[in-house]
């Protein structure tokens, strides 16, 4: 391969010993400028050996495949940490300016000696917690094997043989350096010099190199590297200072007095190192020895088990034809014309590419879904796929909505499928731990998501390192916009506001995206054909009983380990709650695969009455909904895609809904666009139609159109696409399409790579969309209780999906002791009998400091006598008790809630171990009951719900006499007119696409009112706008159905919000 940038040549030398960023806060530079410095500087191999982890060599290997650099895959273990403090476990690497542990750098010779040494970094990691590796110097040994397959280098200062020599001298060196050739071998061993510029390192060096020539041991050079050049020198102080939790003034004894420790040539290694001849030629030769290329490594999917003899393809037929036939029908009389056709063209694709074991694992994990009362579905790509709508992972019917197939797979596409399953995010961790049940732990894991510093945190942690006050830190933070560079004021000068101290934001720009720490991937599994660990090493999430790869997604695709996704999707949990509640107090059994199409859905649809809804609930959904009109499922799946920040920018949005309402005439760049474009009315809003469209008019093949799509995907997509661009063009020559059309046609595609939203995505989506509508309409009652039970989601706050709830003629309750079950729930439309209708009464849950498990230890010992009762019964402590009569759940007893309240902090001192009423105090003096906003207020505070008492209906009068507009009665305000609007702010957005426009949601006790304010105006009310409550007057803007205030004046108005708004999401 080809390598790149002016290169040095002399003395050949392989660096053995060097950090990346990836050692996490003791490394200053990424693997990709290690190998191109590398790569420059003529180095004949590179190792990489961070902490405790293969973290990086992903990445590491593919810029090194690039450059054509061999690569040596090692880590710098950490063995015989000594406990933290009563505990058996290792301490940690961070907070202390010198972490306590013997260091070994090992090297794996081969991928066996890989696997070996991934086996010993996830058994140190597992045994400790996150953070804490835990691993001893014998059961090192024993892993490495008779045959070993390691070097050891002796390292640095800490490791065994240097630290014995620096604390006790020469004898206690050697006996260090016998013992690790006991362990490992003479032959596999090997004294490692360094040279940092200190006074000692070269009579360090003279010691180390006269055991190595006692010992019989091998000896070489390494320079111990943490960053790639000598300019990183600042920054790596500065994060050894993040590290340690310490300013760096403190630091600066424990911290290197040169920036030496970057990669060297040969030739200046030689220089530094002439004293020891062979050294450096030797550090060549190891380099050599043990370089590979990480594809060997190769992993594969586990075998599936499979009955009555068959193969796995055997058995992927068998299903999808079971699947198929219920779905379509038989072959002989298909419910969908060319279902068959497709589902055996599929199969055929699938068994030429070797994937049936990975539908299988997706189809067991959805069967294991099924059989445990679990909502799922699969959704993206996979939806393009009939093999898929057989086996019942998707509910999108492929071939009759005319998906591409070629979007989910393809003979050309590289690696396997991508299958999302959305799974109801209350049960998603029973899934989880089923995969790790199937599959065996050692053979699954969860895929890591690292954590890189942002201009927010990375200011904060250099403010910080640098010796600022906290206050200052917490200023220069919040002063960033989350979207702006970082800003500097001149060097030696003090930041004010947005522009920071010159020190703080050179160097916070400098330690932007890198890695901050390692976290769990919203979903991403692997399962693999061997342990795990010999592919990557594996370590404790957070997370109980999460075990967590040192990969992200991208690394795992690169190496070919198959993730599939296990998302958890907070509405599939509201969906399955509102169906039980519907069948339990309804008695009616609600299928949503098979909801009939209904106008009345579809009337509200286009009303936007669309609060607590899945997708189009947002408020840029809501404004498009009344001038979309949407009459049918696929006008839902258009929606969803039509309101992307893409389309917005661009301009799609407008011609669509011209000539959806028949004011634009529907017209195409060529008639061959036609084919493609036609579902959307020759507007292009979906990545399949940009394939389809390369098929029609250019004559691309289906896997080139697929390429073309993940160039639309890549973060190179402008460039990868120019390279397509005279492929098409000559293609669409070719079928006689003039040039400028073929020119307009490729920069429509071409803008694609900003915005195309994948059909299927849209489809999948859609179901939910219409589920989630057709149950708020049929059964309001149910559907709020089934989103309060699934809190935290959504777009609102349950204070705003409950006042909806009311303007729909639910009748709500506040939580009582004796009838509230531990969630939200439905009873009568009178408390006491079945009523006429239903009333949505709120969870013990819902009570502030109650967790589920106290909620349904109390529901469980319903009814109670008394306040004391529930005390001596379950003794829930003083606070929650307080917190229940604040609510109001005791007024099942008579009691007023001062009264409670008294009654409850009496109550403190007894318990299941006191005899009963021998409590003093417990009757209250005659308190003034609350009055109604009083009332409210303790309901905001104890549940952050009031079901009769949002804030502004305390305020109407004096607001009304102001001159100020309801929610309800500015749709009836002619455009133009200019009014008075009041409410609590629920949301503040900035979209990219808005130029600096802010939106902001205000609600009163009548619904939601959108203001629209300028940047002009936002900068001249900067000091109230952001209050949680406003009075704002402005001109109405009323169009199509969508009615707006557009700010003109902006005031506080002083009532205490509901909930804290939910700004910039």
């Amino acid at each position: 391969m080809g390598r790149t940038g002016s290169r040095t040549t002399g003395l050949p030398y392989a660096e053995l010993h060097c950090h990346s960023h990836f050692s996490f806060l003791d490394g200053a530079s990424s693997p990709e400028e290690l190998v191109a410095e590398a790569v420059r500087l003529g180095l004949t191999a590179l190792a990489l050996t961070d902490h405790d982890g293969f973290y990086g060599v992903v990445r590491f290997a593919e810029a090194a495949r690039v450059h054509g650099l061999p690569t040596v895959f090692g880590s710098e273990l950490s063995l015989d940490a000594p406990p933290v403090f009563g505990s058996a476990r290792g301490a940690a690497r961070t907070g202390t300016p010198d972490p306590s542990a013997t260091h070994l750098v090992v090297l794996a010779a081969d991928p066996i000696g890989y696997a070996r040494l991934g086996t010993a970094i996830a058994e140190s990691q597992l045994a400790g917690e996150k953070g804490r590796p835990r691993l001893s110097s014998d059961r090192l040994a024993e892993l490495a094997g008779t045959d070993s397959r390691w070097t050891v280098l002796t390292g640095c200062r800490k490791g065994a043989v240097p630290a014995a020599l620096a604390a006790d001298g020469p004898m206690a060196a050697r006996r260090a350096l016998d013992d690790l050739v006991d362990r490992f071998g003479r032959q596999r061993v090997v004294v490692e010099l360094w040279d940092h510029g200190h006074p000692s390192d070269v009579e360090r060096n003279d010691a180390l190199a006269t055991l190595a020539a006692k010992a019989a041991v091998g000896l070489v050079v390494t320079n111990n590297v943490h960053y790639h050049r000598p300019t990183r020198r600042r920054l790596a102080t500065t994060m050894a200072a993040v590290r340690a939790r310490r300013p760096l003034e403190e630091l600066d004894g424990w911290l290197p007095a040169a920036g030496t420790a970057h990669l060297r040539s040969g030739a200046e290694q030689a220089r530094r190192f002439d004293r020891w001849p062979g050294a450096v030629e030797a550090a060549d030769e190891l380099g050599r020895r043990c370089a590979f290329d990480l594809r060997l490594v190769a992993p594969g999917l586990p075998p599936y088990p499979c009955p009555d003899g068959l193969d796995e393809m055997g058995l992927l037929r068998r299903l999808a034809t079971e699947g198929a036939t219920d779905r379509y029908g038989p072959r002989s009389a298909e419910r969908v014309a060319g279902a068959w056709t497709q589902i055996d063209r599929e199969l055929g694709v699938i068994d030429d590419l070797g994937f049936p074991g990975y539908f299988l694992v997706v189809h067991d994990i959805v069967a294991f879904c099924h059989r445990s009362g679990i909502y799922c579905q699969g959704r993206g790509s996979a939806a393009n796929s009939a093999v898929c709508y057989a086996l019942g992972i998707t509910n999108a019917d492929a071939v009759g909505l005319g998906l591409l197939f070629e979007r989910f797979l393809s003979p050309e596409r590289e690696g396997p499928p991508d299958i999302d399953l959305d799974i109801e995010s209350g049960r998603r961790e029973e899934v989880i731990q089923y995969v790790y049940d199937r599959h065996g732990r050692r053979h699954a894991a969860q895929v890591a998501n690292v954590i890189t510093y942002r201009p927010r945190s990375a200011v904060r942690d250099v403010a910080r390192a640098l010796g600022y006050d906290p206050g200052q830190q917490d200023a220069f933070a919040r002063g960033l916009d989350r979207r702006a560079p970082i800003r500097s004021a001149p060097a030696g000068s003090s930041g004010t506001g947005s522009v920071l101290p010159y020190d703080v934001a050179v160097l916070a720009d400098e330690l932007c995206d890198a890695p901050r720490h390692l976290g769990i991937h919203s979903g991403g599994m692997v399962v693999c054909d061997r342990p795990m660990a010999e592919v990557c090493p594996v370590e404790w999430g957070r997370m109980a009983g999460r075990s967590v790869l040192q990969w992200d997604k991208d690394d795992c695709a690169a190496v070919g380990l198959v993730k599939f996704d296990l998302l958890g999707l907070g509405m599939l949990s509201a969906l399955h709650h509102t169906v039980d509640l519907v069948a339990t107090h309804e008695g009616v059994e609600v299928d949503l695969a098979h909801l009939p199409q209904d106008d009345d859905v579809y009337d509200m649809i286009c009303a936007a009455d669309t609060i607590g809804v899945f997708q189009i609930e947002s408020r840029a959904q809501m404004a498009t909904l009344p001038r979309l009109r949407p009459r049918c499922f696929y006008d839902l799946v258009v929606e969803i895609a039509l309101i992307r920040p893409g389309p917005i920018q661009g301009g799609s949005v407008h011609p669509y809904i011209r000539r959806r309402n028949g004011l634009e005439p529907v017209s195409y760049p060529h008639p061959l666009c036609e084919n493609s474009l036609s579902k959307t009315l020759g507007i292009p809003l979906f990545q399949e139609q940009l394939m389809q469209l390369a098929i029609d008019v250019a004559g691309f093949t289906a896997a080139e159109a697929d390429h073309l799509r993940q160039a639309m995907g890549s973060k190179r997509s402008h460039d990868r696409m120019e390279n397509l661009r005279q492929h098409f063009l000559d293609g669409a020559g070719g079928r006689g399409v003039p040039t400028d059309v073929a020119e307009r046609v490729w920069l429509k595609l071409a803008a694609f790579a900003d915005f195309g939203f994948p059909e299927s995505h849209a489809v999948s989506f859609a179901h939910l969309v219409y589920s989630s509508c057709w149950l708020k309409h049929h059964h309001p009652a149910a559907f709020c209780a089934g989103l309060l039970n699934a809190q935290p989601m959504g777009f609102y706050s349950p204070h705003t999906l409950v006042q909806d709830a009311r303007r729909h003629g639910v009748r709500v309750r506040t939580p009582d002791l004796n009838r509230s079950e531990a969630r939200a729930s439905l009873e009568g439309a009178s408390p006491d009998a079945g009523g006429s209708g239903l009333a949505l009464r709120m969870g013990i849950g819902s009570v502030r400091t109650i967790g589920m498990d106290l909620a349904e230890a109390i529901a469980a010992g319903r009814p109670y006598e008394s306040i004391e009762d529930l005390q001596r019964r379950v003794d829930p402590g003083r606070p929650v008790m307080e917190a229940l009569a604040t609510a109001g759940a005791f007024g099942c007893f008579d009691a007023d809630r001062r009264e409670a309240l008294w009654t409850a902090g009496a109550l403190a001192a007894t318990g299941p171990d006191r005899l009963a009423g021998v409590v003093t105090g417990t009757a209250p003096p005659t308190l003034p009951a609350m009055d109604k906003p009083t009332e409210a207020r303790a309901d905001l505070w104890a549940t952050g719900v009031s079901p009769d008492g949002h804030p502004t209906r305390f305020l109407r009068e004096h607001l009304a006499a102001g001159g100020v507009t309801t929610a309800v009665d500015l749709r009836a305000v002619a455009d133009g007119t200019r009014v008075r609007v009041a409410g609590v702010v629920t949301h503040r957005q900035r979209p990219p696409t808005a130029r600096g426009v802010t939106f902001v949601n205000l609600e009163d006790e009548t619904g939601l009112v959108n203001v629209v304010v300028s940047p002009g105006c936002w900068a001249r009310y900067s000091d109230v706008v952001t209050a949680s409550a406003l009075v704002v007057r402005g001109r109405v803007e009323a169009v199509e159905g969508v009615v707006n205030v557009v700010a003109e004046r902006i005031e506080p108005l002083g009532v205490r919000p509901p909930a804290r708004s939910r700004d910039f999401r």
